[in-house]
């Protein structure tokens, strides 16, 4: 296992450092206080091939591997989070999920303009009523004819309002005695007839993402829409979220970066009791502790995204970073607001921005208490993972490059 970074590595992350300070870093104090994402960042993701970055070529991605995806997120996040919500649900819950499950009729139709970031994809789980218990979830899909009509509410979704297709997790079967198997998952065109969407305002953090609901009131869904087997949305939604953890995992680790970064600079320059506050060990074991998680998570990623690699199932190494990183994340922009005393209070400061930005990614995506409870479940034996008849391809650099 060797986590040297290759030249086509260190590259890509030269061009989103530069992306991040060049076009981002101007604009995005006033799009988290105007609670609205710049018009152009979906875009210009697109234009630099970050939305299809581990995606075969011959899908229209730039068939970088696993590993690059999570360094972009480290890197999207190290400047905010709503730019690595975008990879978490375009990528991670999306795209990855039709290069998995998806026919080659749907990933010529709907993955190949989305790596090429000609149109934008998101993800349907969490409903009104439905979070972490995705079994007990409303949304139906009744078979008539040729197609399904498609009845339900998502929300808290990410790219509500900008995104083209989404990913809809609906139950199809309910005399099944499984209710796990009793779900099945599609790709719906928002544009479709009876699909309407809108934003959510108020958030605590990433409030230059777009955040909404989305509403299917009888949409007809055609069969060959359908991803996946009738029966399968749960295992589909489930490594859908092995993807997404692991973009959320990586993304976090970016934060405790910016937290570290800029606790240093200004520990290095605030002066108190004489000298820089840098000198007191109070705030020394506080530096000490965010370099600590920085390397720890950053290894966890490598990790994972280099099982993904090899095509190894990962859910339990994912689930181990999301649950650590993103801690972790918040932990550490809560201890740079406490070196910045009460400038860290202040918008003058993005630590601030930080905190509030940490905290969503302990609830999405599975909560803290979901993976404790995921990790206790492995290490006492009373968990397994379930066998899936799809399993997310192993990077292969001949044929991603095809």
């Amino acid at each position: 296992m060797d986590f040297t970074l290759s030249d086509e590595h260190v590259q890509v992350v030269k061009v989103v450092h530069d992306f991040c300070n060049r076009e981002v870093a101007p604009l995005i104090k006033e799009a988290d206080r105007s609670q609205s994402m710049p018009p152009g960042f979906l875009p210009r993701m697109g234009e630099l091939g970050l939305l299809g970055i581990c995606i075969p070529e011959k899908y229209g991605g730039q068939g970088f591997d696993y590993i690059t995806l999570g360094l972009v997120c480290e890197e999207l996040e190290w400047m905010d989070t709503s730019l690595r919500v975008v990879m978490s649900v375009h990528m991670g819950l999306n795209s990855l999920a039709l290069l998995q499950w998806g026919t080659e009729e749907q990933k010529q139709k709907y993955l190949v303009p989305q790596a090429r970031g000609q149109k934008f994809g998101m993800f349907g789980l969490t409903e009104p009523g439905v979070g972490s218990d995705v079994a007990s979830m409303a949304s139906t899909a009744r078979r008539d004819g040729g197609d399904y009509i498609l009845n339900g509410e998502k929300m808290w979704i990410s790219l509500a309002s900008k995104a083209n297709h989404i990913l809809w997790v609906a139950r199809t079967n309910p005399e099944n005695p499984d209710p796990h198997e009793q779900l099945s998952a599609f790709i719906v065109e928002t544009n479709w007839p009876g699909v309407t969407r809108g934003d959510i305002h108020g958030k605590l953090g990433v409030r230059a993402g777009s955040t909404g609901w989305v509403s299917c009131q009888d949409v007809r869904v055609p069969s060959e829409n359908r991803l996946g087997l009738e029966g399968e949305g749960f295992k589909v939604a489930m490594s859908c979220l092995d993807n997404g953890r692991y973009t959320v995992g990586s993304g976090a680790v970016g934060l405790i970066r910016a937290s570290l970064e800029a606790s240093l600079s200004y520990a290095n320059t605030r002066k108190a009791f004489g000298k820089e506050i840098g000198k007191h060990q109070l705030v020394q074991q506080k530096i000490a502790r965010m370099v600590r998680d920085y390397e720890l998570g950053r290894m966890q990623y490598l990790k994972v995204g280099w099982m993904k690699n090899q095509g190894l199932r990962n859910t339990k190494e994912t689930s181990l970073l999301k649950w650590f990183a993103t801690d972790a994340s918040f932990e550490a922009a809560n201890e740079a607001i406490q070196i910045h005393g009460a400038y860290g209070y202040s918008d003058e400061y993005d630590v601030e921005r930080y905190l509030r930005n940490a905290r969503g990614a302990i609830i999405y995506e599975g909560t803290s208490e979901i993976h404790q409870l995921m990790q206790a479940g492995y290490a006492l034996g009373y968990r397994q993972d379930s066998p899936l008849r799809c399993e997310l391809p192993a990077f292969d650099e001949n044929t991603w490059h095809a």
